[in-house]
Parts: C-alpha cells; sequence; structure tokens
C-alpha cells in the first residue's frame, strides 16, 4: 500500500490543487484532489486482472473546474434537493440558492464541491484526510461547520469514505458521494447492460421538480424492484425514461449495511457498496446529452454514467416523516460509505 502526493495544477487564483494517490497490492489505485475532495480516477481489475478507469470525469484541473455534473465530488452541507431552497429550523426561515429550477441542489452555488479543502495523508492507513470549514451563512446555512471525509483504499480491495461534521449552532447536515460509475469502461459505452440490486424493498415517489411527495411506496411489481440483480435498461422506459430516485435501504440505523451491488457482465467487475445511511439514491445519467467531453475526449452521453449515493432523504428539512437531518452544537455527524470490488 502507498499514499502519493503531487501537483494537479493550480485555480486561476493561483491557488494548489493536490493530487493523492492511493495504491494497494491487490491492484486497485484512487486518485482524490482538494479541489472538492473529488474522486477523480479509480483503476479496478476486470476478471483477467487488466486494470481499467470506472469513473468518469476529466483529464485536467479545468475541466474538473468546469464540472457541472458533480463527477466524483462530495456533496455538502446537504446533498440532492430541498424544495423552494428554504427551510425552517427551530421557527426561523432559512433561504438557500436556488440552482436547480425553483429548488436547492447539492450545497447551491457553491457547494462543497467547489472549494479547496485542506488535506492530511494518512500513509500508515492508506488514507487521506479532506477537511473543510463552513463558515455560518455560507450557501445561506446556519453556523459554523467543521468537515472531514477520510478516502481508505484497503489491501481488501475496499475504497471506505468515513465523513464527521459538527456545528456550533443548529444546521442541518447530508454529506454524499457523486462519482459517476461505469465498470466497463469509465463512460465510454452505456451502462444499460449493468445489472443492479438495491437492498431497498420502498422508494421515494417524487414529482415533475424531482422533489419526493413525502410518500414510501413498495417497490414490489414496479421498474423500481432491484430487491434481486435486474439489467438496468430492461425496465427503464417504464421509469419514464431514466431513474432519479432514493430508494429506502433496510436496516435503517447506524450500523454499516449491504446497500447495492453494481455488476458489469462484460468485464466482470463488481460492485457492493455498504452504508450507514437511510437512503440511496440511484441516478441513471439521464442528463448527460452528449455536451461533455470527458477522460480521453470521450463524449458522455445519455446513460453513459450512473451514480450510486448514499444519503439522507431528498428534501428531508421539509418532511417531518423522513429521517431526521438536524446537527445541533455539540453532536458529531457521522457517516460511512464502502465500495467494494470484486470479480466474476
Amino acid at each position: 500500500m502507498s499514499v502519493r502526493v503531487s501537483d494537479f495544477g493550480k485555480t486561476s487564483q493561483g491557488k494548489t490543487v493536490r493530487l493523492f494517490t492511493l495504491t494497494n497490492s491487490g491492484g486497485l489505485r484512487a486518485r482524490v484532489i482538494t479541489y472538492g475532495a473529488t474522486l477523480v480516477g479509480l483503476d479496478v481489475p476486470d476478471r483477467h486482472g487488466k486494470a481499467g478507469d470506472v469513473t468518469l470525469g476529466f483529464d485536467d484541473l479545468p475541466g474538473w473546474m468546469g464540472n457541472r455534473s458533480y463527477f466524483g465530488a462530495t456533496i455538502g452541507r446537504f446533498g440532492n434537493r430541498i424544495a423552494r431552497g428554504r427551510f425552517t429550523l427551530d421557527g426561523k426561515i432559512y433561504t438557500l440558492a436556488a440552482n436547480d429550477g425553483a429548488n436547492h441542489l447539492h450545497g447551491g452555488t457553491l457547494g462543497f464541491d467547489k472549494v479547496i479543502w485542506d488535506a492530511e495523508p494518512i500513509a500508515a492507513a492508506n488514507a487521506v484526510k479532506f477537511i473543510y470549514f463552513s463558515r455560518d451563512g455560507e450557501e445561506g446555512y446556519p453556523g459554523n461547520l467543521a468537515v472531514s471525509v477520510t478516502y481508505t483504499l484497503t489491501d481488501a480491495n475496499e475504497l471506505r469514505l468515513d465523513y464527521e461534521a459538527a456545528s456550533d449552532a443548529p444546521t442541518v447536515v447530508n454529506l454524499t458521494h457523486h462519482t459517476y460509475w461505469n465498470l466497463a469502461d469509465a463512460g465510454r459505452s452505456s451502462i444499460l447492460d449493468h445489472k443492479l440490486m438495491l437492498s431497498a424493498d420502498y422508494y421515494l415517489p417524487v414529482g415533475a421538480d424531482l422533489i419526493p411527495t413525502g410518500q414510501l411506496a413498495p417497490v414490489l411489481g414496479t421498474a423500481m424492484d432491484f430487491t434481486t440483480p435486474q439489467t438496468i435498461g430492461s425496465r427503464i422506459a417504464l421509469a419514464k425514461g431514466g431513474y432519479d430516485h432514493n430508494w429506502v435501504l433496510r436496516g435503517a440505523g447506524s450500523e454499516i449495511r449491504p446497500a447495492a451491488r453494481l455488476e458489469d457482465p462484460a468485464s466482470g467487475r463488481v460492485m457492493d457498496v455498504f452504508t450507514t445511511e437511510p437512503g440511496m439514491q440511484f441516478y441513471s445519467g439521464n442528463f448527460l446529452n452528449d455536451t461533455i467531453r470527458g477522460k480521453s475526449g470521450t463524449i458522455y452521453a445519455r446513460h453513459h454514467g450512473l451514480c450510486l449515493e448514499a444519503q439522507h432523504y431528498p428534501d428531508s428539512p421539509n418532511q417531518p416523516t423522513f429521517p431526521p437531518v438536524v446537527l445541533r452544537g455539540g453532536e458529531t455527524y457521522r457517516q460511512t460509505t464502502i465500495h467494494h470490488f470484486s470479480t466474476r
């Protein structure tokens, strides 16, 4: 195992962005930068032992800084959508940026994906810890928030993400990770032949603006049923041509547990996801539209990548029946998500 540090470039303001490369004994290599605490690449062997990148993204810093699709990024303060860009906490209304139509998405105009994080390599653990201090009022959120995310690459072929946050005043927090996965070829082809299984018997129906209605609907008998492995493209037409929903994971609580399994039959690569979070947002790359030129000049077309975002439910600050997302002074927010890679 090893951790290597190098420069990845400078921002237009002259700030240096650093690249951390984590390598394990199983042939995996993860590359993470301080801009957005972003995973910019993950090489994983296929069934024949040939390693290849399984993530979408860009070759250089300008590409990542122009990233409007959140490729690989750490998302906060609040991942996913908040209806009408507002919520009430302890009787006070807070107004956030409306950066997704009338709604607030992924932390706002300058979310955690668009800032430079401090970083500390942890060589003994084959890890790097990213640290950011979000000031009171940033993007409209209350409270000074100290947040960290630690990427660890283990010899068990796991990419582990451990999040922590603490605030000096009541606020809302929902951190997540936004890599676009394509286990076949990093986005050169469609993910519709991938097989997906989700440990969820219910999902959250949404309205036209992708805000949950507040109901929990059973997946049985619908295109949302991934309780057994299903080829993603087999029923996508029944989901109005694309998935962008949150599934209610079984066994909600603080214990880490199975959440998803993704498999590419062609390469044999398998990714199992485990998390402490109550929900999993499965997004099938519906808004990729041939306008993004990514790694090695690849044009990312619709459904050429997918996201599996372990998180609390969208619009939780406005939905009293959803698991709570309020973090108060003296409390510590914790979240762990593990991506385990194998072949078959």
